[in-house]
């Protein structure tokens, strides 16, 4: 862990930072916990347990433990996550057993996109407490995928999508042989526009499909080549259907209708992407306007 005057605390709600002695020492678990805090950065303490560790002088066990554990889960990028998260590691493995529980508890149901978020915040926090794990920044990616897909949380698809990029691109590196990785990414790469790059990263998984899916894979590299691909990246369709989704939240339902209607007539991009969602959308449109035959038309494509 880098020294603490070298790092800038990350601002987090509920949280303070606490600067202990140089001599402080972390001890617990009935003496099987002794860590040397020197040069670690501040701990990051719950703001209710901040006035009672002023008070003694440092923290105890249990205030760190709720500190970092909180601190994480707000924000597992934040500021020194990695040495906070190999503190976890060391010292509390209760909490590092209930984190896993709660991923388990998150995968066992169909969640929303609060869930979602705090899915990859969880599996954040996973990664830095396993960082050559390739399964997990694999994971984070597909929760990215799904929250930057769905309608409720389309608004968030540009930040979703090159998140998800940026994670499948450090799975690959620690697993560079990774077929459901690879795929992925070119797919990713083909959200994003680059279809030239997807063709490139499906191109080195041929020999190693299978019959079916090689032959899926030939056709969507053969459409490329041949510039069978949506007009737009699809990632900009996505950020289309958002502001649909804020001008119906906003009333104005026809230029809700007019926009989704738009992104429809890109018939290559309506084909390979999942729209019952878009499709339901549009039918509610319709029938507020008053178009009932269209809104039944619409309503049943999704």
């Amino acid at each position: 862990m880098n020294n603490g005057q070298q790092i800038q605390p990350t601002k987090l709600d509920g949280i303070r930072y606490f600067t202990p002695p140089d001599d402080y020492l972390l001890s617990g678990r009935d003496g099987r916990v002794a860590i040397q805090w020197s040069g670690k950065p501040p701990v990051p303490l719950l703001e209710e347990d901040f006035a009672a560790a002023e008070a003694s002088g440092a923290p105890d066990y249990d205030m760190v433990g709720r500190g970092i554990y909180q601190a994480l889960r707000l924000n597992p990028d934040c500021a020194g996550g990695a040495g906070y998260a190999a503190v976890l590691k060391e010292a509390y493995p209760h909490i590092v057993s209930e984190l896993g529980g709660q991923i388990i508890m998150l995968d066992a149901k169909e969640v929303d996109t609060p869930y979602l978020d705090r899915k990859i915040n969880f599996l954040k926090i996973m990664a830095l407490l396993d960082p050559d794990n390739a399964g997990l920044p694999l994971e984070i990616a597909r929760t990215y995928v799904d929250k930057g897909s769905r309608l409720s949380s389309m608004q968030h698809a540009v930040t979703c999508w090159y998140a998800a990029e940026k994670q499948l691109k450090i799975a690959l590196e620690r697993k560079p042989d990774d077929i459901h990785a690879a795929y992925e990414y070119g797919e990713t790469l083909y959200v994003l526009g680059r279809y030239e790059q997807a063709a490139e990263i499906w191109s080195g998984l041929i020999t190693v499909l299978g019959p079916a899916e090689r032959a899926r894979v030939e056709a969507r590299i053969a459409a490329i080549l041949a510039g069978k691909v949506p007009i737009v990246p699809p990632l900009d369709y996505l950020t289309a259907l958002s502001i649909a989704v804020e001008q119906h939240h906003s009333g104005f339902v026809d230029d809700a209708a007019a926009i989704i209607k738009d992104v429809l007539s890109d018939q290559i991009f309506a084909e390979q992407f999942p729209l019952n969602e878009v499709y339901h959308l549009l039918g509610t449109c319709y029938q507020e306007i008053g178009l009932v035959d269209e809104a039944a038309e619409a309503f049943k494509r999704s």
